[in-house]
């Protein structure tokens, strides 16, 4: 069942104007230097201080123009037990584990449809997922790596799925019946929270890797909305699903399930597999909500992609997801209301 949380307030204090980004870095779709659960393990629980620094938000528009928001956060108690997670055996360097578990989807009646129409691909090769008429949720790194933004980010686009239409009953050469195409939408604004930069941790903090879209219009589609992530021992069969736009399967929507190996307080590591392009969607669950008899689909988490990190001298891989916890909930709602009035329950 869907639990309703009491969720922080994320105040606006003040905005300020900063300079217009270079947009020069390069895409990475694989990351290094980052600090995964083993390093969180070592890291003191952020204080309401520390809260207030990552919280705050840089947002870059269309004409190229950035603002910093200042916030303060009301109501969040840190959890003291945070970081704790149970350790897991070692694994090999891969991105599909064993038999690659992956389905393409190809029938267009479900690739139209809820939950898949929610998928959604980024200009600069990641995915997204739909979360309100005009917004999309997808990886901060997929904008920006930690010093700059990435060169594609200055004309951001977003390709919302349909599917080719096969004109006067005959297929065109070179297309295949029911694949997807893309109508691209321009995006008005980004919002990237600054516990992502660099200069504020000192390194990379898999933590904050996630970013919302603001669309030039409205899409007109059925979207997913967001939820809690709940802990390992509360989803059903610890599972997880996610669909996005994997490289190596061009031009397909790639669905996959999985269960979760390990988690934090604000991550989650799992053997789905994936290949790069695939970064940045929505990962769902659905449960029931409460005192009703109906499923529903709710978004908790964002896929990060296939990291490399240093656990004990050694480099070792995994895949890796960016949880919604309660105050994470808030920024993205306030983000997407511009207000906290219906952000109050997650």
């Amino acid at each position: 069942t869907w639990h309703l949380k009491k969720i922080p307030q994320i105040v606006r204090e003040r905005t300020f104007s900063l300079d217009s980004p270079k947009f020069e870095a390069k895409t990475k779709l694989e990351l290094n230097s980052v600090c995964g659960i083993e390093c969180q393990r070592k890291l003191p629980v952020p204080t309401l201080s520390d809260l207030k620094s990552l919280l705050s938000y840089e947002t870059v528009f269309e004409n190229g123009t950035r603002t910093l928001t200042e916030v303060s956060v009301l109501g969040a108690v840190p959890d003291p037990a945070a970081n704790t997670t149970t350790r897991r055996p070692l694994r090999k360097k891969r991105q599909i584990y064993g038999t690659d578990s992956r389905f393409s989807i190809y029938d267009k009646r479900f690739m139209t449809n809820f939950p898949f129409n929610t998928a959604v691909k980024i200009s600069t090769g990641c995915s997204g997922i739909l979360v309100s008429p005009k917004h999309v949720l997808t990886a901060a790194h997929c904008l920006h790596n930690g010093k700059d933004y990435v060169k594609g980010s200055k004309r951001l686009r977003v390709g919302l799925m349909k599917t080719k239409s096969r004109g006067n009953g005959r297929k065109r050469k070179g297309t295949s019946d029911g694949m997807p195409s893309f109508q691209w939408t321009r995006v008005k604004s980004t919002h990237i929270p600054k516990g992502w930069f660099k200069g504020v941790s000192g390194d990379i903090a898999l933590d904050y890797d996630y970013a919302v879209l603001e669309l030039k219009r409205p899409h007109k589609r059925k979207y997913m909305e967001l939820g809690i992530s709940p802990t390992i021992k509360m989803m059903p069969g610890s599972m997880i699903h996610f669909s996005g736009f994997d490289n190596d399967r061009s031009g397909q929507l790639v669905y996959r399930f999985c269960s979760i190996s390990d988690e934090s307080n604000d991550l989650f590591y799992q053997y789905c597999d994936a290949e790069p392009g695939s970064t940045g969607s929505g990962i769902y669950l659905r449960l029931k909500e409460p005192n009703k008899k109906k499923w529903k689909r709710k978004i908790i988490a964002v896929y990060s992609g296939h990291q490399w990190v240093d656990i004990n001298g050694e480099q070792q891989d995994y895949n890796v997801a960016v949880r919604i916890t309660p105050l994470k909930y808030a920024q993205i709602c306030f983000w997407i209301h511009g207000n906290d009035e219906n952000c109050a329950q997650g």
